[in-house]
């Protein structure tokens, strides 16, 4: 009698531990969860909310568009893609702990995000430790793919866009003197400003001010003076389009007349909102626009009008192309398991985008073409120019 209680206890046990263990191989990444049966899930990391809300909205959109397209023509190896959606509200604390949820609760083998490169620089290393692809659809300043071999992104990169554009401000516009403003306790602008500074000295553009500005700021009096000493040809502004729209208004009621330069992060409708007349001129460099769209493009921009009831800008169009990137490099390794498809991923060449032609290179920043010049003419955002970039630099 005691030996078969004691039989009975063990099977007891070892089946408790038979079940305990599948259930720990359930919530590996890639594995079956309480979702979709069997779903490949990309989590979304982004703010919904708060003061850059303007690009997490856009990236999300355009991750469930793809998502959508996808699925309705059978998914990716015959399992659905679900978007996990988060909101980071635009904060560094909040963008590590929402990353760290979707890696263990939600089981997500990817994750598309941050628009932003601060919060991008604070995921990445959470993702890299968890061999978790995050791949960025907005981050453009440095600091980010460093981070390790799961880390990717398929935005335009400042060290690529910049250079172009000064060259084509120097031959085109004549512009020689620039006045620089940084947001210095914003990552992303204090690493374009950076990059615009090595850019400009190798193309002979004198640097004739360089003031310092902090986000959330709202008196700009002390800098747009000392800028209006020097008579600039053009203010180069790396931060965003709240302060970007800010600074304008004061440079205008100084009598300045010289129009703004900056790189993605001017780029949402609330800087004609906030500047008005003021950001008249304006101009900026994106890796996408829709005007002179491509056949790829233009197909994705009839849609996205269809779907959303307006116009896709950058984050939309790169969102989208982030889930076609994932879905192409996971059908290639005929695996949604991150250690594989990363690989694939990797090896992406000339994939032809609704944001461009990208290509990845060995470090994982992709080469994309061409860029796009944007003006703010009549309060829109419209093309000035094209700009080609060489893709061959893999």
């Amino acid at each position: 009698m005691y030996f078969k209680k004691t039989t009975a206890l063990l099977l007891a046990a070892m089946l408790a531990m038979t079940i305990s263990c599948k259930k720990v191989d359930e919530t590996a990444p890639g594995a079956p969860s309480k979702g979709q049966a069997g779903a490949i899930k990309i989590g979304f990391l982004g703010a919904l909310t708060g003061d850059v809300a303007m690009f997490g909205k856009p990236t999300l959109e355009g991750m469930k568009m793809a998502a959508d397209e996808l699925n309705a023509a059978g998914g990716v190896l015959g399992k659905k893609i679900e978007i996990v959606e988060t909101d980071n509200r635009g904060d560094k604390q909040e963008g590590a702990s929402v990353t760290q949820k979707m890696i263990s609760r939600d089981n997500v083998i990817a994750i598309v995000g941050d628009p932003t490169t601060g919060i991008t620089k604070v995921a990445a290393p959470i993702a890299q430790k968890a061999r978790v692809v995050l791949l960025s659809a907005g981050a453009t300043g440095p600091g980010v793919v460093e981070n390790g071999d799961f880390i990717f992104r398929d935005t335009l990169l400042d060290s690529i866009a910049i250079p172009a554009c000064i060259n084509f401000f120097a031959k085109e516009r004549g512009y020689r003197n620039v006045a620089v403003v940084t947001s210095d306790n914003n990552d992303y602008s204090v690493g374009l400003s950076q990059t615009f500074l090595a850019a400009a000295k190798v193309n002979g553009i004198r640097i004739i001010a360089d003031e310092k500005i902090k986000d959330g700021d709202k008196d700009f009096s002390a800098q747009v003076t000392n800028i209006k000493a020097t008579k600039p040809d053009v203010i180069f502004f790396s931060g965003y389009y709240t302060e970007g729209a800010l600074f304008m208004k004061e440079a205008r009621k100084q009598g300045l007349t010289v129009n703004m330069f900056g790189g993605d992060g001017l780029f949402s409708p609330k800087l004609m909102e906030l500047g008005g007349s003021a950001v008249e001129g304006s101009m900026l460099a994106l890796g996408f626009s829709p005007e002179q769209a491509t056949p790829v493009a233009a197909k994705f921009v009839e849609g996205f009008k269809s779907r959303y009831g307006s116009e896709p800008g950058l984050y939309a169009a790169q969102g989208y192309d982030a889930i076609l990137l994932l879905a192409s490099a996971i059908k290639s390794a005929n695996s949604p398991d991150p250690k594989l498809f990363k690989e694939s991923l990797a090896r992406i060449n000339k994939f032809e985008g609704v944001s461009g032609t990208i290509s990845m290179q060995q470090n994982r920043e992709p080469i994309k073409s061409p860029l796009a010049l944007l003006e703010v003419k009549g309060g829109k955002f419209t093309l000035k120019a094209k700009v080609p970039v060489k893709i061959d630099q893999r």
